[in-house]
């Protein structure tokens, strides 16, 4: 036997082994290697630019300052309810006819609807009634005064016609301010003091205050009961309040006397505002405090029920880092970082903490420290540097 014709004759098992420990080597590489270069992918290397690209690097240095928290929320706008009213009906009848359409402008006393109301027949009759009283009654107390003088009559006869003067002027008096209480045109009354006969006898329900018809409540025809029919709301839209939704830590540094800005939407100039309530409790669906903000309200522009954007500034002063806006981005998993100078020119992530944020800047609550410089402009090119 030769040494070529022994290689060949070696044990099956022999050579069964090797091929197997071949195999095992060859998985365990395959296996091992993307693990350990992904790895060393996912690691964020430090950004290192040319001179030339340096150059349209700035950056600024993080420090201390003074600010003013901000709380930005949302809200709903409502009528502001020291300027606006319900016009009850103030006396019964069927409603003839209507004088405003909803949304119009009104003057105070301004009329808003008529009625034919028996009511307002009966006050005038009432008028009369005591005019007439009054005027009989005056004609004989100023008859007995004078035949008193001529000893026509005794004192008390004359005293007592005083007497009935006084109450029926009294009586007539009375009446007359229940004319007025009806909201009795002005004209009328003065027709009526002279005995001059009302031809048409209808009621009219008038504005309380100038404002803006915002609810209309009745119909022609609509059967009204004196003080329990509303009829009419009226407000005044120069004024309004927002009802802001303040949550969790947010309340604390929320006061009455804080400033605000309402925003309706994007594009849309802020309207300013002012906190003048807080809520003592909390809403139990929400888990929010209501928070009243009281805005001025131009051209009629925030409607009731309207969703706002509000930002409440308060006035307790606070300290703490800030860096501006453009400075903060953020990554896949949104969390926000910024690009920190390093000492050999290069720069680095760094993930950070972002609290509130006042005007153009950001607090930063954790991940820098006060005198390192970070990107504010350029740091997108960064960030697409670092992603190729």
């Amino acid at each position: 036997m030769t040494a070529n014709s022994a290689f060949h004759k070696r044990p099956a098992g022999t050579a069964c082994a090797q091929t197997v420990l071949a195999v095992i080597a060859v998985v365990l590489i395959a296996g091992c290697s993307p693990k350990k270069d992904e790895a060393a992918s996912a690691k964020p290397s430090n950004v290192v630019l040319t001179q030339a690209q340096r150059a349209h690097i700035h950056l600024f240095t993080a420090k201390p300052a003074s600010f003013h928290k901000s709380i930005e929320t949302f809200g709903v706008v409502d009528f502001d309810n020291d300027r606006a009213t319900s016009v009850l009906a103030p006396f019964s009848g069927p409603v003839a006819r209507l004088s405003v359409s909803l949304g119009q402008k009104v003057t105070k006393g301004q009329t808003l609807a008529m009625v034919n109301s028996s009511d307002f027949a009966a006050a005038i009759g009432a008028y009369r009634k005591a005019r007439a009283t009054a005027q009989t009654a005056r004609r004989l107390a100023d008859l007995d005064k004078d035949l008193l003088s001529h000893h026509g009559v005794s004192q008390r006869e004359a005293e007592q016609a005083e007497s009935d003067a006084v109450g029926a002027e009294s009586d007539r008096d009375a009446a007359l301010q229940t004319l007025a209480s009806l909201n009795v045109d002005p004209r009328t009354i003065a027709n009526l003091k002279k005995g001059k006969p009302i031809s048409h006898l209808e009621g009219a329900i008038r504005s309380p205050i100038a404002g803006t018809v915002v609810e209309r409540l009745v119909t022609p025809g609509q059967l009204l009961a004196v003080g329990t029919t509303p009829c009419f709301t009226v407000a005044d839209l120069s004024r309004v309040w927002v009802m802001a939704q303040v949550f969790g830590d947010d309340l604390a540094s929320v006061h009455t006397g804080d400033t605000a800005e309402i925003e309706i939407g994007p594009g849309t100039r802020s309207l300013p505002g002012k906190v003048d309530n807080i809520a003592a409790l909390v809403d139990p669906d929400t888990r929010s405090v209501k928070v009243r903000v009281v805005a001025e309200n131009p051209g009629d522009i925030l409607k009731k029920q309207m969703y706002v954007r509000v930002r409440i500034v308060s006035r307790g002063e606070s300290t703490g880092l800030l860096v501006p806006v453009s400075t903060i981005l953020h990554d896949d998993q949104n969390m926000p970082f910024v690009y920190v100078a390093q000492r050999d020119g290069s720069f680095a992530r760094r993930h950070v903490t972002v609290g509130y944020r006042t005007g153009d800047r950001y607090q930063i609550m954790s991940g820098l420290k006060p005198g390192e410089q970070v990107v504010i402009d350029g740091a997108l090119f960064l960030q697409f540097m670092q992603n190729q």
